[in-house]
């Protein structure tokens, strides 16, 4: 499976932005579907995960409750939904597919080997 993420741009601060990660040459299905950050400088950083079902649901600290993540698996579309950005959330974003089991998501880098180019984020006024 091919991964591309989409949907960054600038936006204010406060504002929103939807990211979309779509598949191609394969299925979604089988994997536990992440998105991650990088900003200048710094390590890539786990953001949010959701299972294979999409029941199952993590974020990381500093996104819980400004960031909603999705799938449709039928779309083979994972989404990024992010409110209240701020400043310090202008990064690059990726989506990242790893094997898992029913239920399971995963917030290590290390448990995804399939990664899209990512899409650039800044917040600015």
């Amino acid at each position: 499976v091919q991964l591309q993420a989409s949907g960054g741009g600038l936006v204010q601060p406060g504002g929103s932005l939807r990211l979309s990660c779509a598949a191609s040459e394969g299925t979604i299905v089988p994997y536990v579907m992440g998105w991650f950050r990088q900003a200048p400088g710094k390590e890539r950083e786990f953001v949010a995960t959701i299972s294979r079902g999409g029941t199952v649901k993590d974020y990381a600290d500093f996104v819980k409750g400004r960031a909603t993540i999705s799938r449709e698996n039928a779309k083979n579309t994972v989404l990024l939904q992010m409110n209240s950005l701020k400043a310090e959330d202008t990064a690059v974003y990726y989506c990242a597919a790893g094997r898992g089991v029913t239920g399971q998501t995963m917030n290590s880098i290390n448990r995804y080997d399939v990664w899209g180019r990512g899409t650039q984020v800044t917040v600015s006024s």
